[in-house]
Protein backbone atom coordinates (compact mmCIF):
# COMPACT_ATOMS: atom_id res chain seq x y z
CA UNK A 1 0.00 0.00 0.00
CA UNK A 2 1.24 3.45 -0.88
CA UNK A 3 0.45 6.80 0.68
CA UNK A 4 -0.02 9.62 -1.79
CA UNK A 5 1.71 12.66 -0.33
CA UNK A 6 2.95 15.98 -1.54
CA UNK A 7 6.55 17.04 -0.95
CA UNK A 8 5.20 19.57 1.58
CA UNK A 9 3.34 16.84 3.51
CA UNK A 10 6.47 14.70 3.64
CA UNK A 11 8.44 17.65 5.02
CA UNK A 12 5.81 18.14 7.75
CA UNK A 13 6.08 14.46 8.68
CA UNK A 14 9.88 14.73 8.85
CA UNK A 15 9.55 17.77 11.12
CA UNK A 16 7.22 15.88 13.45
CA UNK A 17 9.60 12.91 13.56
CA UNK A 18 12.52 15.20 14.42
CA UNK A 19 10.46 16.94 17.13
CA UNK A 20 9.43 13.62 18.64
CA UNK A 21 12.99 12.26 18.58
CA UNK A 22 14.65 15.37 20.03
CA UNK A 23 12.09 17.15 22.22
CA UNK A 24 9.46 14.60 23.20
CA UNK A 25 11.93 11.76 23.87
CA UNK A 26 14.02 14.04 26.10
CA UNK A 27 10.94 15.12 28.07
CA UNK A 28 9.74 11.53 28.51
CA UNK A 29 13.22 10.37 29.60
CA UNK A 30 13.27 13.14 32.20
CA UNK A 31 9.84 12.03 33.43
CA UNK A 32 11.06 8.42 33.65
CA UNK A 33 14.15 9.46 35.59
CA UNK A 34 12.04 11.51 38.02
CA UNK A 35 9.54 8.69 38.49
CA UNK A 36 12.32 6.14 39.14
CA UNK A 37 13.69 8.35 41.89
CA UNK A 38 10.43 7.93 43.83
CA UNK A 39 11.25 4.33 44.65
CA UNK A 40 9.07 1.22 44.28
CA UNK A 41 8.30 0.94 40.58
CA UNK A 42 5.60 -1.74 40.94
CA UNK A 43 3.11 0.77 42.39
CA UNK A 44 4.49 3.92 40.80
CA UNK A 45 1.80 5.49 38.62
CA UNK A 46 4.10 8.20 37.25
CA UNK A 47 6.60 5.57 36.09
CA UNK A 48 3.90 3.50 34.37
CA UNK A 49 2.46 6.64 32.76
CA UNK A 50 5.87 7.75 31.47
CA UNK A 51 6.54 4.26 30.04
CA UNK A 52 3.14 4.37 28.29
CA UNK A 53 3.98 7.83 26.89
CA UNK A 54 7.33 6.53 25.65
CA UNK A 55 5.66 3.58 23.90
CA UNK A 56 3.12 5.88 22.23
CA UNK A 57 5.82 8.28 21.08
CA UNK A 58 7.99 5.48 19.63
CA UNK A 59 4.93 3.97 17.94
CA UNK A 60 4.08 7.33 16.35
CA UNK A 61 7.67 7.74 15.13
CA UNK A 62 7.58 4.28 13.50
CA UNK A 63 4.19 5.05 11.91
CA UNK A 64 5.44 8.34 10.44
CA UNK A 65 8.65 6.76 9.16
CA UNK A 66 6.58 4.02 7.50
CA UNK A 67 4.32 6.66 5.92
CA UNK A 68 7.35 8.36 4.39
CA UNK A 69 8.93 5.08 3.28
CA UNK A 70 5.78 3.97 1.44
CA UNK A 71 4.89 7.41 0.10
CA UNK A 72 4.37 8.16 -3.53
CA UNK A 73 5.04 11.81 -4.28
CA UNK A 74 2.18 13.49 -6.09
CA UNK A 75 2.04 16.91 -7.63
CA UNK A 76 -1.03 18.86 -8.50
CA UNK A 77 -1.20 18.87 -12.29
CA UNK A 78 -4.66 20.42 -12.49
CA UNK A 79 -5.38 23.67 -14.28
CA UNK A 80 -6.30 26.74 -12.21
CA UNK A 81 -9.99 26.26 -13.04
CA UNK A 82 -10.04 22.56 -12.02
CA UNK A 83 -10.50 20.98 -8.60
CA UNK A 84 -7.06 19.94 -7.32
CA UNK A 85 -4.79 19.57 -4.32
CA UNK A 86 -4.65 22.52 -1.97
CA UNK A 87 -7.65 24.25 -3.54
CA UNK A 88 -10.81 25.28 -1.76
CA UNK A 89 -13.97 24.12 -3.47
CA UNK A 90 -17.53 25.24 -2.82
CA UNK A 91 -20.04 22.48 -3.55
CA UNK A 92 -23.81 22.68 -3.84
CA UNK A 93 -25.52 19.52 -2.65
CA UNK A 94 -28.37 19.30 -5.13
CA UNK A 95 -30.67 17.11 -3.01
CA UNK A 96 -31.07 19.76 -0.29
CA UNK A 97 -29.72 22.87 -2.09
CA UNK A 98 -27.10 23.36 0.63
CA UNK A 99 -23.57 24.62 -0.06
CA UNK A 100 -20.37 23.76 1.74
CA UNK A 101 -16.70 24.65 1.26
CA UNK A 102 -13.96 22.01 1.32
CA UNK A 103 -10.20 22.03 0.97
CA UNK A 104 -8.78 19.19 -1.14
CA UNK A 105 -5.78 17.56 0.55
CA UNK A 106 -3.74 14.35 0.65
CA UNK A 107 -4.82 11.45 2.84
CA UNK A 108 -2.51 12.29 5.73
CA UNK A 109 -3.78 15.87 5.87
CA UNK A 110 -7.47 14.90 5.73
CA UNK A 111 -9.61 16.28 8.54
CA UNK A 112 -13.31 15.91 7.68
CA UNK A 113 -14.37 17.75 10.85
CA UNK A 114 -12.61 20.84 9.48
CA UNK A 115 -13.78 20.31 5.88
CA UNK A 116 -10.39 19.09 4.66
CA UNK A 117 -11.14 16.12 2.41
CA UNK A 118 -8.76 13.71 0.80
CA UNK A 119 -8.49 13.24 -2.94
CA UNK A 120 -8.98 9.56 -2.13
CA UNK A 121 -12.30 10.03 -0.30
CA UNK A 122 -15.51 9.22 -2.21
CA UNK A 123 -16.31 12.90 -2.84
CA UNK A 124 -12.67 13.86 -3.44
CA UNK A 125 -12.25 11.19 -6.12
CA UNK A 126 -15.25 12.28 -8.16
CA UNK A 127 -14.75 16.05 -8.04
CA UNK A 128 -10.98 15.91 -8.73
CA UNK A 129 -10.10 17.64 -12.04
CA UNK A 130 -13.69 18.82 -12.57
CA UNK A 131 -14.58 22.46 -13.29
CA UNK A 132 -17.08 25.02 -12.08
CA UNK A 133 -20.60 24.10 -13.09
CA UNK A 134 -19.87 20.39 -13.39
CA UNK A 135 -22.40 18.11 -11.72
CA UNK A 136 -21.10 14.83 -10.37
CA UNK A 137 -22.65 11.82 -8.70
CA UNK A 138 -21.04 10.81 -5.40
CA UNK A 139 -21.35 7.25 -4.12
CA UNK A 140 -20.44 7.03 -0.45
CA UNK A 141 -21.12 4.63 2.43
CA UNK A 142 -23.97 6.96 3.50
CA UNK A 143 -25.63 6.73 0.08
CA UNK A 144 -25.63 8.35 -3.32
CA UNK A 145 -26.03 12.09 -3.94
CA UNK A 146 -25.29 14.77 -6.55
CA UNK A 147 -23.16 17.88 -6.16
CA UNK A 148 -22.39 20.83 -8.42
CA UNK A 149 -19.07 22.65 -8.24
CA UNK A 150 -19.88 26.30 -7.53
CA UNK A 151 -16.47 27.85 -6.87
CA UNK A 152 -12.78 26.91 -6.93
CA UNK A 153 -10.35 28.98 -4.89
CA UNK A 154 -6.65 28.71 -5.66
CA UNK A 155 -3.90 28.55 -3.06
CA UNK A 156 -3.04 32.20 -3.74
CA UNK A 157 -6.64 33.21 -2.90
CA UNK A 158 -7.77 33.99 -6.46
CA UNK A 159 -11.08 32.36 -7.25
CA UNK A 160 -12.88 31.18 -10.32
CA UNK A 161 -16.66 31.54 -10.15
CA UNK A 162 -19.64 30.93 -12.43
Amino acid sequence: MHNYLTEEAINKLKEEIEHRKVVVRKHINEDLKEAKSHGDLSENFEYKSAKRDRARNESRIRYLERMIKTARIIEDTTANDEVGLGKKVTLRFLDDDDTEEFKIVTTIEADPMNNMISIESPIGKVIYKHKIGDKVNVVSPEGEYKVRIEKIELANKKSAEE
